[in-house]
């Protein structure tokens, strides 16, 4: 009898709960590459006036998982919010956000704070599914002049670039709009909503990634992106315009001390001659200044060449954050292949700020776990005609990633080979990075994948999370002295297989909830407030003290061992996989972490950038006829790798770019206030070559030094 009336009243209780749903709606996450679902967020408004969120979102092999409850007070802001869960790489979501009349206070696994507020206040969780910037949509719709504070600090502002038509199910129409969000991150957030009194989130668009829209209407995707790629390619051709400078006709940087990246040290002051995009002269400092039109005074200012960052995938609005760092090409190691294609072009015509770009051909194979970008093969046959594409629009290398079909794995390296393009990439399930070696890789991709080199074994699957737990676990206790990592080592140096380790992203091992990550510690102060408070979450699931301090442990030694390759003679190169620009910086004081000097680690920059791109020819060095890919510098990171981040200024494609501005132009507190500013000189008849024979000469000896 107990039982009976403990099923009747689970079942009345049940049926109460699902009464007390007024409205569900289910948004689908589909990947705008192949159309493969990724994801879902499901929505109930319950009538008592909750509202209630499931979110989950997994591409390659990694993905929050959350549930939401909050509350809306009348002005449509949050007055309660609670998220639990898991976020990307597996650490604990649990946030709470309340509002009692003026006094606004929340709590998080990072953080606990509290503020008195006046008026209408948006709280930013540090987690969180669409439906929070649903409802900022929403209470910003009636807010005056669109704009509303943030909580705990800063301005959310929209403003509505775009209208179109969309059709739904049974022949269903409406209209939506997108809009652009600013006050959050470091570039603006588009996202398409309904129209009327109240808007509400219709679908956000990640162009080249994944299309979230409510049920039944996800096949609008293409049609939204491509209204919202042209959208954003006016803001981002003005925001070129107008941080671009062009220096027309010829121009001397005068009193600049060049780092040689080949010997790694750096010369006595020079002048060096730019015309063109290219470096068409380089003189003793002080030498008479003929023909020149334009002079910039480096005031003694070290000058590098254009750094390269080897391991990004690269968004629209990422390129002024790289180039602003000093990054003037990158090698994108996986993009969409369309959204890649477009962004070179945009490029090379000025209407993008952004490096110039070295593109990767991402080969990826069909699994639970695959990542959706690039091309997704099954066979050997579908293989090589993505690898046809790919050398047909110029790709000089190959990435294979983590569900690639081993078994067509040497076959697909040969044929890569055969058409010129090196490989590279993650290790494919199943096999060790020794035998991915054995298959004709040229470089390994992240310090995480060659350790698993020692610590794998069958059944692991390497395409979880587990490819970030194990290494986090068990590097603390390998022996580096042993057998089986000396004989890897001698491979790799026999073989002269590059080493992209991408140390500052795989610092997330060892972050703790609270504390700020070693590579954004010198940054933090400069960035604005939501993205520095950011800075402090913690990415893995951390159990106790001392797991926490096995991956301290861990990390440590993955830093060491990227020492002992270079040691070695194993060839490395510099790379990020995260954060635009000042992650670079943070890479390469990491490298001095592991025992490289200074120059050494400017060198693995540019130097074997340009190596490993096959671009020495025309980049990776200061030398008469190469591109004038420069970098002006305060300080001297030659000798405190630390000054690399004070970029005075980049001048790359025939313009010069102030980080200053830059910086201003995102939110963030610059790095160098003083800039080199250009100075027009009076121009210089052609006809004087017999008064120049001296300088003449001296070009002329220059030139053939470097042919």
């Amino acid at each position: 009898m107990k039982r009976v009336s403990a099923v009747l009243a689970l079942a009345i209780a049940s049926a109460f709960a699902q009464a007390a749903v007024t409205q569900t709606t289910r948004y689908v996450i589909i990947s705008e590459n192949n159309g493969k679902q990724m994801g879902e967020q499901v929505v109930e408004n319950h009538d008592d006036g909750l509202t209630k969120v499931r979110f989950i979102y997994k591409d390659n092999g990694r993905g929050p998982e959350l549930t939401e409850e909050f509350r809306l007070g009348a002005d449509r802001t949050m007055t309660a919010y609670h998220v639990k869960g898991n976020s990307t790489f597996g650490a604990v979501v649990d946030e709470k956000f309340e509002r009692n009349g003026g006094q606004a206070s929340w709590v998080s696994t990072t953080e606990k704070g509290a503020r008195e507020v006046r008026g209408p206040a948006l709280y930013v969780p540090l987690n969180s599914s669409f439906e929070v910037a649903s409802r900022a949509i929403s209470a910003l719709a009636a807010a005056p002049g669109r704009s509303l504070p943030l909580l705990p600090s800063g301005t959310l502002t929209h403003k509505v670039l775009d209208e179109m038509e969309v059709s739904g199910p049974g022949g269903k129409k409406q209209s939506v709009e997108l809009i652009a969000q600013t006050g959050i991150g470091l570039s603006p957030q588009f996202m398409w909503a309904t129209k009327g009194a109240q808007p509400e989130l219709f679908a956000v668009v990640v162009p080249g990634v994944f299309v979230a829209a409510v049920d039944g209407w996800q096949g609008n995707g293409k049609a939204l992106a491509e209204r919202q790629k042209k959208a954003e390619a006016q803001m981002l051709n003005d925001l070129a315009a107008k941080l671009q400078h062009p220096l027309q006709g010829l121009t001397v940087v005068k009193n600049a001390r060049i780092f040689d990246s080949n010997k790694g040290s750096v010369g006595a002051p020079s002048d060096v001659y730019v015309l063109r995009g290219r470096i068409s002269a380089i003189l003793p400092a002080g030498a008479p200044v003929r023909g020149a039109v334009n002079e910039i005074d480096a005031a003694g200012r070290i000058m590098l060449p254009g750094l390269y960052d080897m391991h990004a995938h690269l968004g629209r609005w990422e390129g002024a954050l790289h180039v602003a760092a000093g990054v003037t090409t990158l090698r994108d190691l996986g993009n969409d292949n369309a959204q890649l294609q477009m962004m070179i072009d945009e490029t090379a015509g000025g209407k993008l700020l952004a490096p110039q770009i070295v593109p990767t051909g991402f080969l990826e194979g069909e699994s639970q776990y695959s990542s959706n970008g690039g091309f997704v093969v099954k066979t050997l046959e579908q293989s090589k005609r993505a690898i046809d594409w790919y050398a047909g629009h110029g790709y000089p290398q190959l990435k294979i990633y983590n569900s690639f079909p081993k078994e067509i794995l040497k076959e697909t390296v040969a044929y890569a080979h055969l058409r010129g393009m090196r490989v590279s990439g993650h290790v494919p399930a199943g096999l060790r990075a020794q035998e991915a070696l054995d298959a004709g890789y040229d470089e390994l991709q992240h310090i995480n994948q060659v350790m698993l080199n020692f610590l794998f074994k069958p059944g692991v699957e390497t395409r979880s999370l587990e490819r970030f737990y194990l290494p986090a676990e068990k590097v603390a206790g390998l022996d580096f002295n042993s057998k089986a990592v000396k004989d890897f080592v001698a491979t790799l140096k026999k073989k002269q297989i590059v080493v992209d380790p991408t140390l500052a992203t795989f610092a997330f091992l060892k972050q703790k909830d609270g504390d700020v990550n070693e590579p954004w510690a010198a940054v933090k102060d400069n960035m604005p407030p939501d993205v520095a408070r950011g800075f402090h979450v913690g990415t893995m699931k951390i159990a106790d003290a001392a797991t926490q301090a096995r991956y301290e442990k861990s990390y440590a030694k993955m830093v060491q061992f990227v020492g002992t390759l270079h040691k070695a003679g194993v060839p490395i190169v510099a790379g990020t996989d995260d954060l635009a620009g000042f992650t670079l910086h943070s890479e390469l004081a990491l490298l001095v972490k592991a025992g490289l000097t200074p120059a050494e680690a400017i060198q693995v920059a540019t130097r074997n950038g340009a190596r490993y791109t096959r671009t020495s020819a025309d980049r990776g060095s200061i030398e008469t006829g190469k591109l004038a890919d420069l970098v002006l510098v305060d300080g001297d990171p030659t000798k405190n790798i630390e000054d690399l981040r004070k970029v005075a200024a980049v001048i790359t494609r025939g313009h010069i770019i102030y980080p200053k501005e830059v910086d201003q132009a995102l939110g963030i507190k610059p790095f160098v206030e003083q800039v080199p500013l250009v100075k027009p000189l009076e121009a210089v008849p052609a006809n004087i070559a017999g008064s120049n024979e001296g300088m003449l000469r001296q070009i002329g000896a220059i030139g053939r030094k470097h042919d």
